[in-house]
């Protein structure tokens, strides 16, 4: 953090003097294989320094710009306020709209909590400290940690928010008081993993405890479930670090008893309340919720070893996959609840793609990663995240988009209100929850299994992986995504035999994503390459990864190369909107035409057959970016959009008739 940061939150800082000693539970780590049930695990961003000039800036920008610009927001709006008015430190009404305002504060604090884990920064430390004691001063004796509700159960923030009896847990469909507390629990179980503090943690616990003995199976508990999904795998992070049963079972009981209306009186397809989850198998409603909660059933399939809950997940991502994501790897196609649309209704202007639902969604197929190791949930990982995510920051860190539509008129306000950028939203989880994933980023490179080490992404790093018989540094030194060459450096401790997985992109085995829904119009027929110590090595493919098994030495040098060409690609024939038309892609990047651009025949662009595009890096434009054009047009990546003020914008383009 800057100095101008902590100079204008002294009085934040000042309030670290009310915090009270908790009482520590003691802690029992479940942070086993048996506790999180993967095959395969993340190598620690701890281990993974990034230095890549494509994702280090990136990172860079929120972790000195905007997790600075959103506290000062949440300072305006009065996020803090609300915990010291809970607390009867400040008097005063609720302020902001929502009833979740709580876990902007929480989603800020670990985003932190990433950055100090990579990056280790005594200000923010002591900063991050500061928020934490502003929460404990809104905690109720007993744990309960609402402020809204705290402050004046009878007057919601939202008009939208049912309040019947005026007391905990009444309208649990709307209240968030469970979606407040699941990211609470995320972040003080980053925060824990960060710093070794138990000040964030405790009050996590003190929460947790709160709902195992309020929710659950007995006369004495509530049969309730969430309204919008998170504290379930909230719940499971607590257990993997303390081994307390109780928090598993509570987050697989709010799973189980989803579409049970023997339960509660059902919330409906919107909060996936429809039918149970092991009977679900297309992807609904909010599409947010949803993937937060397919993220808790894959959990509790590889803890449980639940083959039900695994076959259902498994049938639920095929029918997102195949029907219902966007070429950007954007999902939830429409502005009315937030939702996933029937299947292949995918429109362009008023697609919806919320920023959350691109991060979630992120989550979900990185465990299906751990889970089974398949190349193709990396595939959907990579789309997403050189698209339809980072699209939702500007390239100022201080803009953003809540929806991530494909294509603009200058007039439809599609971004709350606005038909560019915003500088910030009443509801502002889009840009919280980008400040906490970003800086965890280097966690999804590599993942391990024994003595094998996947390198699932290409971003110049440098790395430290343990396998079971010994450390092994990795360094990788590339331009990806501008081009596809990678060199990539092993020095084990020691001479010895493992094994390294090296992904093989899916847009170079030809695949746009899996499935059908889209396809390139011709195949690429150059030859991906890997060399070993400058000599080509005899390998194939195998599932997806150039797969290595050798006695490695050091100084060992494996070198990539995955030709990069501009490719055309062509949607599914049930994809209405899209027919007649092509996107065009360069290696993972999805390509936008801007009006910007492209002022004089904007509305006159067309594609055809045959045509010739130059690739040219242009290092000032947008940060530095690779454009495509040719005499008809320039493109520029999908994610810098918006970036030059108001204008039109198409990622799909009319081809032109024969």
């Amino acid at each position: 953090m800057s100095k101008m940061s902590i100079k204008n939150t002294t009085w934040i800082i000042a309030l670290a003097l009310l915090l009270v000693n908790c009482k520590n539970k003691a802690l029992v780590s479940a942070d086993t294989e048996d506790s999180k049930g993967y095959e395969i695990e993340p190598v620690n961003i701890q281990n993974v320094k990034i230095k890549d000039e494509f994702w280090l800036p990136i990172i860079e920008r929120v972790q000195n710009k905007t997790i600075e610009y959103a506290i000062e927001k949440c300072e305006q709006e009065g996020r803090f306020d609300n915990f010291l008015i809970a607390g009867g430190e400040l008097d005063g009404e609720v302020k902001g709209a929502m009833p979740f305002d709580d876990t902007d504060v929480y989603k800020i604090i670990e985003g932190a909590s990433n950055s100090l884990i990579s990056a280790p920064n005594p200000k923010l430390e002591s900063l991050v400290d500061s928020l934490v004691a502003i929460i404990k001063v809104g905690q109720e004796e007993d744990g309960y940690l609402t402020t809204w509700r705290t402050i004046n159960p009878a007057k919601p923030p939202a008009p939208w928010v049912e309040v019947k009896e005026a007391k905990r847990w009444d309208g649990l469909f709307m209240s968030h008081e469970l979606y407040n507390a699941g990211h609470l629990y995320e972040a003080a179980a980053v925060h824990y993993k960060a710093t070794g503090k138990r000040n964030f943690l405790d009050i996590a616990l003190k929460n947790a405890d709160l709902m195992v003995e309020t929710f659950g199976d007995g006369e004495a508990k509530i049969d309730a479930v969430p309204g919008h999904q998170i504290i379930e795998t909230g719940l499971i992070k607590l257990y993997q670090i303390t081994g307390e049963e109780e928090y598993l079972k509570l987050s697989k009981y709010f799973l189980d008893n989803r579409g049970n209306p023997e339960n509660h009186e059902l919330f409906g397809p919107y909060s996936q309340d429809h039918v149970p989850v092991v009977d679900q198998d297309e992807v609904v409603g909010h599409a947010v919720r949803a993937v937060y909660m397919y993220a808790a059933m894959t959990d509790i399939a590889a803890i449980k070893k639940d083959t039900a809950y695994l076959d259902a997940v498994n049938a639920l991502w095929e029918n997102m996959v195949n029907k219902k994501m966007y070429v950007t790897g954007g999902i939830g196609a429409k502005h009315d609840g937030e939702a996933f649309g029937e299947n292949y209704e995918l429109p362009n202007l008023t697609a919806y793609n919320e920023t959350c639902a691109a991060i979630g969604d992120v989550y979900w197929n990185h465990r299906l990663h751990n889970l089974t190791g398949d190349v193709k949930y990396f595939d959907v990982i990579e789309r997403t995240l050189y698209n339809g995510l980072i699209s939702g920051l500007s390239l100022d860190g201080e803009k953003f988009f809540y929806p991530n539509a494909l294509e603009s008129d200058g007039v439809y306000k599609f971004n709350q209100g606005a038909c560019t950028r915003k500088d910030w939203f009443d509801c502002s989880c889009c840009p919280t929850n980008v400040i906490r994933f970003i800086p965890a980023i280097p966690g999804l490179i590599y993942s391990k299994t024994g003595n094998t080490l996947y390198a699932n992404l290409y971003a110049s790093n440098e790395a430290r992986v343990e396998l079971k018989e010994q450390d092994v540094l990795v360094s990788q030194d590339t331009s990806y995504p501008w081009d596809g060459k990678v060199k990539f450096t092993v020095d084990p401790e020691k001479t010895g035999e493992f094994t390294i997985k090296f992904r093989i992109p899916g847009w170079s085995r030809n695949t746009v994503l899996p499935g059908d829904l889209y396809q390139y119009a011709s195949q690429d027929e150059a030859s991906n390459k890997i060399t070993l110590n400058g000599e080509e090595f005899n390998t194939v493919s195998d599932n997806g990864y150039y797969t290595m098994t050798r006695t490695w030495k050091s100084g060992d040098v494996v070198e990539l190369e995955f030709p990069m060409s501009v490719r055309k690609v062509m949607a599914h024939p049930l994809v209405e909107e899209d027919q007649g038309k092509m996107s065009l892609e360069y290696g993972p990047i999805v390509y936008a035409v801007e009006e910007i651009d492209n002022k004089d025949a904007f509305d006159q662009i067309q594609l055809t057959a045959n045509e010739e595009f130059n690739v040219v890096m242009q290092p000032e434009l947008l940060g530095g970016v690779n454009t495509i054009s040719n005499e008809k047009l320039t493109a520029i990546p999908y994610y810098t959009w918006s970036n030059r003020g108001i204008g039109k914008m198409k990622v799909w383009l009319p081809v032109e008739e024969n």
